[in-house]
């Protein structure tokens, strides 16, 4: 970027003075808030003092102060679409926005207000100093309120073109596109082509102002060769450079510290026209209102979008992030597919699979519980196999109660449906699914990869890291210390030392951790709120459902759901809550951290910001599915949690049901509060806004003030649409195997979600600055994390949480001698050996139910029945774990080694065969670079002939001269 600016200096044809070096200041963006709203000019001379202990030495040179420039006045022409300036040539690139604070009644100090007039004056003096062109124009709705109109000369875009290394075409694409099965099916989806142009392909090389004639190529076909994207990304590159404020040694600059300050009221680019309604004027592309009818209006759901007009219009950043989305959604269609057929075989069987409970049912007694031996607990009475929902049998079993004292017994049928709800996603078809899922992802990043690897060569982006990004002005700004660069084997500024930079790595870690334990306090507050309305629901539900006008819901709703459902929609509310307050956390502690680049900054700001929303979102589903009612105990010895609370049990069906209720109630809630914040809350301030300012009138409204009219875009830009996307992705892979219904789920967000936000972008929002970018960043490491994580959960989930694993074991190996008499595998007597016995006698005084609670069927029975693998009383080792639970938990450590080794090693194939860059992109990369190289080949030889002409031609006349010496001589001879 030196080498860039000190060309400028240097090349006489180029017209502005020194100030494109203005870019860098000492002064931090973030360090002076407060001086922007001081009370006195006395409290601001003091700051500048402090500021002004910096080692003069480390700051750039730079001009001497400016004077205050007057910026020409226009009043609006009548035209409401026009993109001009009042002579209609001059084309509008960017738009400031401020309030004349002394027509408006202010009660702000006068000091304030002169400053403010002061610093605008002093800034827009600089920007026309730089070669930009300004014009004001009043608000038609609102007298205080001025529109600074800024356009960039075609001899500074040159310039600026330079500095970023923006590319532009330099040959039609002779190399033949080759088909393939993609694009045979995605033409019949994409736009009408008559309507949509595609954009045409060409060769592309960084902008050179001495190879000025071989980028004519779009002028001499009609087109602007800088699009009016390049052109509003050059305007902020110098607005987020230009200085307000000079004393001393001391440089503040940046449109961003001026709207933080209140200088400006908005900055933006303008939309080229409505979004309902075709421009008029010649000049516009109405590229807004193609967008609208052809993209982001509801009923092109089923359209391909077209990218390239997306990123033409708003920059690679939002495309890249759009062509991702749609991307993800494609791939989608087929985990979806996967996921409902998965369903549908549950659900087909659920009343005749093998894997539900089929019971064999062992009838105590009191002489029985005389002998006490084991070989009489083991006498049965076979009453053959049978439903859990038969009142016969499954309501003859008796449940010891889950909490002490307030909770009764309870019969094992009045689970009745929760059980059908489990077989419905506990089912070989679960194990089948998940297993596919951990393939589908891999599929999904290597495919993504080569699709991004053609629209970075296709968007002109594959070197766009090593050459075009600059620092940003903060990091800039705070150049205080000179180290020794390795590169360029000369000494560099750089913001801290390297002592300095670890102390700042340090405290950012520091932070993160604190805001993570936060989390998981507030996940310990949701556990102990759990423990606790569980004894609550136990008692007063169960009273209230026995009310006659209730009995048809007592199938459906028992104290576990009930108290899964409302710790569900509570922990949502927690997760919304500290989502709002970590967002400022994270970006004070990365603008301390002060990151070189754009890019480095968002990727440190993101990968803080997903540590905690992973930790956030994620933190009650690994609760349920890898916690709850793993450390209970048994009814005569509980586990009590912090000595007060008896932790939780599961149903005795497992904990998957509960599992697959958190998860679709965070799903669907965090989709419903997104949609809200996303369309219902900018539409509303946009028609309020619109309703406050132009209440009774009836005046044409000029483009730039019905842009100003609309919602700015955060702070954070792109950053919530990402994150919203990856939790999304999460929950369909980490925890797929208890619902395989989420691809589906998601798959319908998405195609929802792709049009709200292509709507938001276009009619709600001010046109965003567009930037480039390459990928999408710090997402696709975390993507690749993700998937290598939920091989482990899914694996864990099956082996851990579901029964699948214990009723193999059953099946093949308990079933038979010499466990069992037959010699045939069968479920049948799995409840019994998957329900532990208990003697009520063996309650101790403080955990047993009392009486008044007691039901009334409760009569003469002297054991109940827990989920365990436990020895029956009498035994030898009684209530200690029996060879059943070892042989469980042999099987599920084999299990998760054996599945996962064979997953990871198919991932580790898959990603080994199936190359990041088509073989085809890498000859049209090679193409293109022979040919870049081949024109600058040609160019220099073209230059160095040009340079050398004069003195070949002197050369030329003095040996011709010499010649004809000779000749006369010889003829006089």
């Amino acid at each position: 970027m030196r080498s860039s600016n000190s060309k400028k200096f240097s090349d006489p044809t180029f017209s502005l003075s020194a100030s494109s070096d203005w870019k860098i200041f000492i002064m931090s963006e973030t360090e002076d808030n407060d001086s922007l709203e001081m009370d006195s000019d006395a409290d601001e001379e003091r700051d500048l003092e402090m500021t002004d202990l910096v080692d003069s030495k480390a700051q750039p040179a730079c001009r001497s102060e400016p004077e205050a420039s007057k910026v020409p006045k226009a009043s609006f022409n009548g035209n409401p679409d026009s993109l001009f300036f009042n002579d209609g040539k001059r084309r509008i690139d960017y738009i400031l926005v401020y309030e004349d604070e002394s027509k408006n009644g202010s009660t702000k100090k006068g000091s304030v207000m002169r400053r403010r007039k002061r610093r605008r004056e002093f800034f827009e003096g600089n920007l026309m100093t730089e070669g930009t062109e300004l014009e004001v124009t009043q608000s038609v709705t609102d007298e205080k309120l001025f529109f600074v109109k800024l356009h960039i000369p075609f001899n500074v875009l040159c310039h600026y073109a330079e500095i970023l290394h923006i590319k532009l075409p330099i040959k039609h694409n002779d190399l033949v596109p080759q088909s393939s099965a993609h694009n045979c099916i995605s033409k019949h989806f994409y736009p009408d082509e008559d309507i949509i142009r595609r954009e045409p392909d060409f060769f592309t090389a960084p902008f050179r102002k001495d190879l000025l004639n071989h980028f004519q190529l779009k002028e001499r076909e009609g087109l602007d060769l800088f699009t009016p994207a390049m052109r509003s990304r050059m305007a902020f590159y110098i607005l987020s450079r230009a200085a307000y404020d000079v004393k001393g040694d001391v440089r503040k600059f940046g449109i961003t510290k001026l709207l933080a300050g209140g200088v400006y009221k908005a900055a933006y680019p303008l939309h080229d026209c409505r979004f309902n309604v075709k421009s008029k004027e010649e000049n516009c592309p109405n590229e807004r209102f193609l967008l609208y009818s052809e993209w982001a209006h509801p009923k092109n759901f089923y359209k391909m979008q077209p990218l390239d007009l997306i990123r033409k219009y708003f920059g690679e950043k939002i495309g890249i992030y759009f062509a991702w989305l749609g991307f993800y959604t494609f791939m989608l269609f087929l985990a979806a597919a996967f996921g409902l057929g998965c369903f549908i075989y549950g659900f087909k069987t659920r009343e005749s699979s093998t894997w539900r409970y089929c019971i064999s049912i062992v009838i105590y007694n009191a002489d029985v519980m005389d002998l006490l031996t084991y070989d009489h607990f083991m006498l049965t009475v076979d009453i053959g196999s049978k439903e859990v929902c038969d009142p016969e049998i499954g309501g003859k079993i008796i449940m010891c109660p889950q909490c002490d004292k307030d909770c009764p017994y309870w019969r094992l049928n009045s689970t009745c449906e929760s059980s059908k709800k489990l077989c419905i996603f506990d089912n070989f078809g679960t194990l089948v699914f998940a297993v596919f899922m951990s393939v589908w992802v891999t599929l999904f990043l290597e495919f993504w990869k080569r699709y991004q690897a053609k629209l970075e060569h296709d968007w002109d982006t594959v070197e766009f890291l090593q050459q075009e990004e600059q620092p940003r002005p903060e990091y800039e700004a705070r150049c205080f210390y000179e180290r020794f660069s390795p590169v360029t084997q000369t000494m560099e500024k750089v913001p801290y030392t390297s002592c300095g930079k670890c102390m700042r790595v340090c405290c950012g870690i520091g932070t993160v951790l604190f805001w993570i334990l936060l989390i998981v306090a507030s996940v310990v507050g949701v556990i102990v709120y759990r423990l606790a309305m569980f004894i609550t629901f136990s008692t007063s539900l169960r009273s209230d459902l026995n009310r006659k006008e209730l009995e048809p819901f007592r199938e459906y709703i028992t104290p576990q759901m009930a108290t899964s459902i409302t710790a569900s929609i509570i922990s949502v509310v927690i997760i919304m809550i500290l989502n709002n307050l970590y967002e400022k956390v994270a970006i004070w502690i990365t603008d301390f951290e002060l990151p070189r680049t754009k890019t480095e900054y968002e990727n440190s700001l993101t990968l803080k910001m997903f540590l905690f929303q992973f930790v956030n979102f994620y933190s009650s589903c690994f609760y349920i599915a890898f916690f709850k009612g793993k450390m209970v105990g048994y009814p005569g010895r509980p586990v009590y949690w912090l000595g007060a609370f008896r932790n939780e049990e599961c149903d005795p069906g497992s904990c998957l049901t509960e599992l697959t209720t958190q998860l679709a109630i965070i799903m669907t809630g965090k989709a419903i509060w997104n949609n809200i914040q996303e369309v219902l809350l900018p539409w509303l301030k946009n028609v309020l806004f619109r309703h406050c300012t132009q209440v009774g009138s009836d005046k044409v409204i000029p483009r730039w003030e019905q842009d100003y009219q609309l919602q700015p875009v955060g702070e954070l830009g792109l950053f919530y649409e990402y994150l919203e996307m990856v939790i999304q992705f999460g929950f369909v892979t980490l925890f797929v195997a208890s619902f395989p219904l989420a691809p589906l789920l998601a798959l319908f967000n998405n195609l929802f979600e792709i049009r709200v936000d292509g709507w938001k972008f276009t009619t709600q929002f001010r046109r965003i600055v567009p930037e480039k970018a390459q990928d999408i960043g710090a997402w696709q490491p975390i993507l690749q994390g993700v998937a290598i994580l939920a091989v482990v959960t899914n694996g864990a989930i099956i082996a851990f949480t579901s029964d699948m694993i214990p009723r193999l074991v059953y099946y093949w190996a308990l079933s038979v001698s010499p466990y069992a008499d037959g010699s045939n595998h069968t479920m049948a007597g799995f409840i019994n050996s998957s329900l532990s016995v208990f003697s009520i006698q063996d309650f101790s005084n403080s955990s047993k139910p009392r009486e008044e609670i007691t039901p009334a069927w409760f009569n003469n029975i002297t054991t109940c029945r827990y989920r365990d693998f436990r020895n029956p009383p009498g035994h030898y080792n009684q209530y200690e774990f029996s060879i059943y639970y070892w042989h469980v938990i042999a099987a599920k450590l084999a299990f998760m080694i054996v599945v996962e080794h064979i997953v990871y090693f198919t991932k580790f194939m898959l990603s080994y065969m199936i190359p990041d860059v088509p073989e085809a992109l890498k000859e049209q990369i090679r193409r293109e670079r022979f040919l870049t190289q081949d024109i600058l080949h040609q160019t220099r030889i073209t230059h160095f002939k040009e340079l050398i002409k004069p003195i070949s031609e002197k050369l030329q006349g003095d040996v011709e001269g010499k010649e004809a010496e000779f000749t006369e001589l010889d003829n006089l001879i």
